[in-house]
């Protein structure tokens, strides 16, 4: 089994919920998670869909706001359920089961969510902004770029610091929404009809599937299945059992937050517009517009811009740590957060730019709502893996789901596949009868649905006919490894990165503790110079012929000990050159020193050892300062 770096590294076991007595201080060291995973299920894009719901069919689709909270909660609690366990995120799992060209497609389809999700989050924070300050949408859409140093600086005060902040806005949201309810006033008798399940008609389907991808989010299960892994806990079977449990009382009560807020939404829209025949209203702004005259208080669109920002400022923190989960898992691809930042956030802000430069800002709630269908498009293919994973007793042991708790899960990816095939088809059929050309339309989307339905039926169905004996494990319940502990391993090819500063004389020694009388060691310095990164070896500064003197010293030296030592000098980046001199040297272990320089570094840098750890295929001994 090959090594996995553990999800969200930097913040892994970062809180420790171990020794804890009594139940609410067991509960408070395992709460936090599910309140990061609950701003995305009232980010902006479900108050386009809610607004839109609420507005066109009054309360009649709050049953489906009921069941998304449902199968939510199971969901995500098998989510966490997973991490506990297995010590693995979705993407992660999801890369030990399935063969590479299937973990790219799904990789493909989590990056498609996860751009939708972030096209809402970028939408709502704009218009919020554009509501409360008048600053114009394209201005406001720019400047939610700069929410990437918030999420940095808020994970290198860490974990705790950063739930704290999600609570507060959080709270805000929950708050502002209580008093619009006392604003609004609801007839509670049609509120308690809108729990008979219905569905008017196919724009009342189209909205509903809105709803359920706007409320069920495929990036949530991926961040999920990382977050619980903040925990320190025991791994035993009891300390596992405890943290499922504290998990699940979490997730209860963050999701029925969670859902009080989309159904304050949808029934604040019903009772505001729907009630007074205006069913147009679908757009975030109109809804804001006429608040004020509707509810008789400039109070109600205050604090409804109020919890728009907050909502999108909290949602874009948690997408940008998904958006990390699955690169990182599917791809084994690691950048710099604030680089993963800004990819994630140029993602969402292109496609949002250039619909209002095109179709004005009145397009962006057509907007908000298509990228909620796409979100529910893409779950499927989220929650299949996450139910097989979940249910494999060769991986999971004795936490694997039973049958009613499989029974449940089936039944929700069956009905969430169900409602996504019926409106393909629907939008597809309205798409080609107005369509220019619907020959050509028409097989382009059949070859697109093909690849869709054989991918959908790949990891259904073949992950069920496995043989457990050839699958991967990972997490706590894996077979006992028989250790070779009967020699001590020594390297024979060691190359060892030297700066000349004082961490040199330690590196070298640790390299020495490693090594055999026939071992070759070669030691490696890089000429970071500008000119050297322009011209590499052909320069010949004062810097690289010092440079060189020096190694040759160092050589000089270890060869009067009896070791046998070549040097080398390369030229450019370390995070480059490294790596492809020790492939060169074709060496079996690389040791390099670590300074462990601040946030601030790492911030404009980067750090040389994660990126040079992650280019090799051989174990690399840090040693530090």
């Amino acid at each position: 089994m090959s090594k996995v770096t553990p999800s969200l590294e930097d913040i892994n076991q970062s809180i420790d919920a171990r020794n804890k007595k009594g139940f609410f201080r067991k509960l408070f060291a395992f709460m936090g998670p599910a309140y990061l995973i609950s701003v995305g299920y009232m980010d902006p894009g479900n108050w386009a869909t809610d607004i839109a719901g609420g507005a066109q069919f009054g309360y009649k689709l709050i049953w489906v706001l009921v069941m998304s909270n449902l199968i939510a909660l199971l969901l995500q609690s098998l989510s966490a359920r997973l991490g506990i366990v297995r010590r693995l995120d979705l993407a992660q799992a999801s890369r030990e089961e399935f063969p590479k060209p299937v973990n790219f497609a799904l990789y493909i389809l989590a990056e498609i969510a996860i751009a939708s999700t972030d096209l809402a989050e970028v939408l709502g924070m704009a218009i919020g902004l554009n509501l409360l300050f008048d600053i114009p949408l394209l201005y406001g859409v720019v400047f939610t770029l700069f929410d990437t140093f918030l999420l940095l600086f808020l994970i290198n005060k860490g974990m705790r610091r950063m739930e704290a902040f999600i609570l507060a806005l959080i709270g805000v949201i929950g708050l502002s929404f209580f008093a619009e309810m006392i604003f609004a006033q609801p007839h509670l008798p049609s509120v308690m009809e809108g729990f008979i399940p219905s569905i008017p008609n196919t724009a009342a389907l189209f909205i509903a599937i809105g709803i359920i991808g706007a409320t069920v989010m495929p990036h949530n299960l991926y961040l999920h299945s990382s977050l619980v892994q903040t925990r320190n806990y025991e791994k035993s079977e009891k300390g596992m059992k405890q943290a499922i449990r504290f998990n699940i009382f979490d997730t209860t009560i963050a999701l029925n937050l969670a859902f009080f807020v989309n159904a304050a939404i949808l029934i604040l829209a019903a009772a505001t517009f729907y009630n007074s025949g205006m069913y147009d209203v679908s757009e975030i702004e109109d809804a804001y517009k006429f608040l004020e005259p509707m509810l008789g208080t400039k109070w109600a669109p205050i604090l409804f811009a109020v919890a728009l920002i907050a909502a999108g400022q909290s949602s874009t923190l948690t997408g940008t740590l998904a958006g990390q989960i699955v690169m990182e898992g599917y791809l084994n691809l690691r950048f710099q957060p604030w680089v993963r930042r800004i990819i994630t956030r140029v993602i969402a802000i292109v496609p949002a730019v250039i619909v209002i430069l095109i179709f004005g800002e009145g397009s962006t709630g057509t907007l908000l709502i298509l990228s909620q269908v796409i979100l529910s498009l893409q779950l499927g293919f989220a929650v299949i893996p996450l139910i097989h994973h979940v249910s494999d007793k060769a991986t999971m042991g004795t936490f694997a789901i039973g049958p009613w708790t499989k029974l449940g899960a089936w039944t929700s990816a069956l009905v969430i596949v169900a409602l996504n095939i019926w409106l393909v088809i629907e939008e597809t059929s309205n798409f080609l009868r107005v369509a220019e050309s619907p020959a050509l339309w028409g097989a382009l989307i059949f070859i697109v649905g093909g690849l869709a339905l054989a991918l959908m039926g790949y990891v259904v169905f073949v992950p069920l006919f496995k043989n457990t004996k050839t699958k991967k494990v990972s997490g706590v319940h894996r077979e006992q490894v028989l250790l070779d502990i009967s020699t001590e391993k020594k390297f024979k090819r060691i190359a060892v990165a030297v700066d000349f500063s004082d961490v040199d004389n330690k590196v070298i020694q640790h390299a020495l503790t490693v090594k055999s009388a026939n071992t070759e060691i070669l030691l490696i310095h890089v000429v970071e110079s500008v000119v050297a990164r322009v011209f590499g070896k052909e320069v010949e500064d004062s810097e690289s012929k010092s440079d060189q003197e020096f190694l040759e010293k160092y050589q000089e030296q270890m060869k009067s000990k009896g070791h046998k030592v070549s040097v080398k000098l390369g030229y450019g980046s370390p995070k480059k050159t490294i790596p492809k001199l020790t492939k060169e040297f074709n060496a079996d272990l690389l040791v390099m020193g670590s300074h462990g320089h601040g946030m601030m570094g790492d911030m404009l840098f980067g750090t040389t050892i994660d990126s040079v750890r992650h280019k090799v295929d051989i174990p690399v001994f840090i040693v530090r300062e």
